[in-house]
């Protein structure tokens, strides 16, 4: 559940904590007080949607920090995706700051998290019903879902989407290759261009490298034989000079005769050795050169080829031959689509018979589940002042979605005799609300969440079926933690914990506190709430008693 909230710099609130209990919490305050701004601040920190209005003015940025306790194992589990475990104290805190630029950073447990995951991890913790919900309550497309939150096995749901995703994948393959016959002859005529091109090219891997090495040979060979000629001639000499190697020996001669000179004698020798194996190498190099332009133009040539392939077919060989593969496959398969499109219609009517028979499955669990949710509302409804409405869910056949093919629709009659209407056409304000509550109620059975937020329930209601709402909200509240932003009197008169928001004025700046009320506090704001600006004794006694009771 909620423990702790931490909010700076969020619209009106400078700074403030908010120590949640279990049960019933609730939270009133004047209008404009600042209530919505502590759901838009638990919307922030669970990775829904935010502005940079939402950042106070004059301040950099904004924070919001949440603490959690006693976290659900199916939040265990997606923390465990994530690579985060909960604290020591089974603590889990989330927080999100809001720069004035419109940026957000977010953490989980101290490490950093993108938005999209402080919203998986915070759907699995809070649930949050306001206008929004009354909305999608009201959308007929949308009421399958609360049908399907109760179903008692979600097996025939998950088998069903499963069966639907496969037909869909097989559809879109067959939608493929049954491109217009024109299209696919245009396809055919480059595949085979491209494929006898890069065929006949006979293309090696690192052969790119090799001729280029090559060609540089080739080019500087000329030059290479000149000097490598110039070197054997400088070493063996000519009719006119004797050689280098042979002047060295003539040297090592002379010197001989002198023991002195030894080491010198010998040096000499070792270097017409050097001189004779250095004569035997340019010899040998000379013999393996071939000057041959003709051959030059061939390896400029493929080089050229290789190059131009490298902008239509990939850079390196390897990549070249695997774009021939590539296109191989693609041409056996437009060359064989008829036999494809023949084998994938098959395998689509098998699908879509498996899709149809568990959509007929999965409607029969829903009917049965309906017919147990009629009674649990219209039970719900009669606690809540609302004896004689009646409630309905109705079924429709439509064409097979990812939902199953069910067009599901809530219809109501709140007055005997009248027959029943969808209900976004008939029902009030004050009728959707406690609407809402009774199915909330039902689902919260169902639900592991452990914090439920009503965001002004009490929407066109008050007296005795504000009272049956506050009676509902502690129930809830036995299983569930439960925050509640309402005017009622009697609903805040339920409450376990009851925090007042209070704005100030102080130096032309607006500031808004959240106080925790004792007993003298609650009796004075409910006397507030009930009575308006002038708090009389009689309010006040009668704020004790409904206290009290």
């Amino acid at each position: 559940m909620l423990r702790t909230l931490d909010i700076e710099n969020i619209a009106v609130i400078e700074k403030t904590t908010v120590d949640f209990t279990g049960g019933l919490n609730v939270l009133t305050g004047e209008t404009g007080a600042g209530k919505s701004i502590i759901v838009d601040s638990i919307n922030a920190v669970l990775g829904e949607r935010t502005s940079r209005e939402l950042v106070r003015h004059g301040a950099e940025n904004a924070y919001v920090i949440a603490s959690f306790t006693d976290i659900c194992p199916t939040a265990c589990n997606k923390l465990s995706e994530f690579g985060i475990n909960p604290e020591d104290d089974g603590t889990l805190i989330l927080s999100r700051a809001i720069s004035a630029q419109g940026k957000s950073s977010c953490k989980i447990n101290g490490k950093p998290a993108t938005v999209s995951m402080l919203k998986e991890i915070g759907s699995l913790l809070v649930n949050i019903h306001g206008q929004h919900d009354s909305q999608e309550l009201l959308n007929p497309d949308c009421q399958y879902k609360y049908i399907d939150m109760l179903l008692s096995d979600s097996k025939s749901l998950t088998e069903y989407k499963k069966a639907f995703r496969e037909l869909i994948t097989v559809r879109r393959k067959l939608k493929s290759i049954s491109a217009e016959e024109d299209e696919k002859k245009r396809k055919l005529e480059l595949l085979d261009f491209q494929i006898n091109e890069l065929e006949a090219a006979d293309i090696k891997i690192g052969e790119k490298e090799e001729l280029t090495k090559k060609r540089n040979l080739i080019q500087n060979s000329e030059a290479l034989i000149s000097a490598l000629n110039s070197a054997l001639a400088a070493l063996n000499g000519d009719d006119d000079a004797m050689g280098a190697e042979a002047l060295i020996n003539s040297a090592a001669n002379n010197l001989s005769r002198f023991d002195e000179a030894k080491s010198i004698t010998d040096s000499l020798l070792a270097i017409s050795d050097k001189a004779e194996a250095a004569k035997d190498s340019i010899t040998e190099f000379l013999d393996s050169l071939e000057f041959n332009p003709q051959e030059l133009e061939l390896v400029e040539d493929r080089l050229d080829m290789l190059y131009n392939f490298s902008g239509k077919y990939g850079s390196t060989e390897a990549e070249m031959l695997e774009y021939l593969e590539n296109a191989k496959k693609e041409r056996s398969l437009i060359i064989n689509s008829e036999e494809e499109i023949e084998r994938l219609s098959s395998e689509y009517e098998i699908l879509l018979s498996r899709a149809v028979e568990l959509a007929d499955r999965l409607s029969v669990e829903r009917k049965k589940t309906a017919d147990d949710f009629e009674k649990k509302v219209k039970s719900e409804l009669e606690y809540l002042d609302m004896p004689k409405l009646q409630f309905k869910v109705t079924f429709g056949k439509g064409n097979l979605t990812s939902n199953g093919y069910d067009v599901i629709e809530f219809l109501i009659s709140t007055n005997p005799g009248e027959p029943p209407k969808p209900l976004s056409k008939i029902a009030s304000g004050g009728e959707l609300s406690r609407i809402m509550l009774a199915i909330k109620n039902i689902l919260a059975y169902n639900d592991t969440i452990g914090t439920l937020i009503f965001d002004e329930i009490d929407t066109g209601v008050s007296g005795r079926a504000s009272q049956k709402i506050g009676l509902k909200l502690k129930a809830v509240s036995k299983n569930t933690q439960v925050l509640c932003v309402t005017h009622s009197a009697q609903i805040a008169s339920n409450a376990d914990t009851h925090f007042l928001i209070k704005k100030e004025f102080l130096k032309d700046r607006t500031f808004t506190n959240v106080l925790p009320l004792d007993f003298e506090g609650r009796k004075h704001e409910l006397a507030r709430i009930m009575g308006g600006l002038e708090i009389t004794d009689s309010l006040l006694k009668s704020a004790e008693e409904m206290l009290s009771s």
